[in-house]
């Protein structure tokens, strides 16, 4: 190690300006007397290795920093697909929203003080019209408590289904996964012929994969052709299906 005669040379060269300097100016005398004093402090932390560890702890350090970086990286690339997928998502609550509200509004309900729709009184419609309102204009946590009150008031009306779904969809944009989970999953067990189970079912397979249960939420979407094979639903579970799953 080169640092040792390097030690020693300037050893000898303090001891050198201190003999020579011995009638000198004192302050020349203690600049020399320091310069001895540090000189020793550096050949303890060599003789002692202090130097090799401060080394090797850099090293380390340096690699802990490469490996945190490669995490940030792959963070960011999973905060990027998972933006995209809730575009998508919201892209596709959105074009179904406004499918249903030209449907609806092609046969709106009779004015009020009349004759409500057959088998629905006019507080089930009132009521389900106050959260689908809320649904279509954003406010989707309004939305499932109006549609939760609705299914758990009126469980035998012929808007049950459609509260149901509806109260799993607003549930699935606010990131309640599980919630949404149970509203889809309560279509296709007391209305599995309704007009909303092929949607339910649907979007339940993509509430599955959003919750991190990729392969059963890719069977589902597999039942979904396999039960509803001419439902608009359904090609749209083989366009997903077509894509390679992503864990």
């Amino acid at each position: 190690m080169r640092t040792l005669p390097l030690l020693g040379t300037v050893a000898a060269l303090t001891a050198a300006l201190l003999a020579g300097c011995a009638t000198g100016p004192t302050r020349t005398q203690i600049a020399v007397q320091n310069l001895q004093t540090r000189v020793s402090r550096l050949d303890h932390f060599v003789t002692n290795g202090s130097l090799v560890h401060l080394a090797q702890q850099q090293s380390e350090l340096r690699a802990e920093v490469r490996d945190l970086r490669g995490k940030i990286d792959q963070l960011e690339q999973e905060n990027r697909r998972l933006t995209r997928q809730q575009h998508d998502l919201y892209a596709s609550l959105d074009k179904r929203l406004q499918a249903l509200a030209r449907s609806r509004a092609a046969s709106a309900p009779p004015p009020e003080g009349s004759a409500a729709l057959p088998g629905v009184s006019a507080a089930e419609e009132k009521l389900y019209g106050l959260a689908f309102n809320a649904l279509k204009a954003g406010h989707y946590t309004h939305a499932a408590k109006d549609f939760q009150q609705f299914v758990t008031k009126y469980p035998n009306s012929p808007l049950e289904p459609d509260a149901q779904y509806w109260l799993g969809e607003a549930q699935f944009v606010n990131d309640n996964y599980s919630a949404a989970e149970q509203a889809f999953r309560s279509v296709l067990k007391n209305s599995p012929h309704s007009l909303k189970a092929p949607e339910a079912m649907f979007d339940l397979g993509n509430t599955l994969i959003a919750q991190g249960k990729t392969a059963e939420g890719r069977r589902t979407l597999a039942q979904v052709i396999k039960r509803y094979p001419d439902s608009n639903a359904a090609r749209r579970a083989a366009s997903a299906l077509a894509k390679p799953a992503s864990d």
